[in-house]
């Protein structure tokens, strides 16, 4: 009997253990991806007000693009389980904007190539996911072809656009909601580049001379454009995923190919070009690491 009883209390013991193991392995878990989220977060809100690149390109190649239009697009499903994961992405967002401004503005004025080639290691580390997620599927020939026409229309069209004069707007706030618009189109549709539109029209230093300042009367209406938009857009987007996954993936593939190569620094010689490789590698390597452990610890589906 008492052996009986011993076997038994051993057995709850191990039960309660390996309990307690799950949990602790769970919370592990959780908090990597609230880490991983949030650096992503960071990493687009960079990207966001980036001259050249585009959030909606960095949320892409990071895995956040599509679940959030799906969210947007239906906001009463399972919203307070999407707060709960998006929330880590929104304030690394936040932190990557009004944190790192400054910094952008200095490395862009004083290291434009370096830098760039960092975000091109980082976009460029997440292509084999991408294809893999692309893919998931099925694909055809003429998948490759409509990626490839997408990337070579992408490149061609961000070219042109550097040749388009400037044009000097004056700000006020309905000029903010628009500048909060083209914004939000840079988050929904993945390679447009709001910071090159706003540079052309001489309002790139004014916004990120706002946010620098927390001058409010520059950031409402900046974040109204952009909810304004994404929200109208979330819907339509969503519709097109349900309808044409595969062709939506490659023609997103296609605009992050094309408006990558379109970033391309030139005139870089002497010690920057070494410089140059090794954060390429540093930020290929990054983002793919960010991937792999991503992979590992995959989110429940919200959806």
């Amino acid at each position: 009997m008492n052996q009986m009883e011993n076997l038994k209390n051993t057995e709850i013991n191990s039960n309660v253990d390996s309990t307690e193991n799950l949990k602790t392995k769970k919370t592990g878990n959780i908090v990597i991806e609230w880490v991983i989220r949030l650096i992503k977060g960071v990493l687009v809100g960079i990207g966001a007000i980036v001259p050249g690149l585009s959030g909606g390109v960095l949320m892409v190649v990071f895995g956040i693009y599509e679940p959030l239009i799906r969210f947007l697009a239906n906001l009463r499903h399972k919203f307070i389980e999407n707060i709960r994961y998006f929330l880590p992405v929104g304030i690394g967002g936040i932190l990557g904007i009004v944190g790192f401004s400054a910094v952008v503005d200095y490395a862009f004025t004083h290291f434009a190539a370096q830098f760039t080639w960092l975000f091109i290691g980082f976009i460029s580390g997440t292509f084999p996911s991408l294809i893999k997620t692309s893919g998931k599927e099925g694909r055809k020939t003429w998948h490759w072809i409509l990626l490839l026409s997408v990337a070579l229309g992408t490149f061609f069209l961000m070219n042109w656009m550097e040749t388009i004069r400037n044009v000097t707007l004056t700000p006020n706030f309905f000029i903010w909601v628009m500048s909060g618009a083209l914004t939000g189109l840079g988050l929904v549709v993945p390679g447009m580049s709001p910071s090159n539109f706003l540079i052309y029209l001489g309002l790139y230093q004014p916004m990120a001379s706002g946010i620098r300042q927390f001058n409010f009367g520059v950031i409402i209406p900046l974040i109204l454009g952009v909810v304004i938009v994404v929200l109208i857009f979330a819907k339509l987007i969503n519709w097109l995923f349900k309808k044409y996954y595969t062709n939506m993936y490659h023609f997103i593939l296609g605009v992050v190919v094309g408006s990558t190569a379109a970033i391309i620094p030139g005139g870089v010689s002497g010690w920057s070009i070494a410089v140059c490789i090794v954060l390429f590698i540093a930020g290929a390597a990054g983002s793919y690491i960010l991937s792999i452990v991503d992979e590992k610890h995959p989110h429940e589906s919200l959806f």
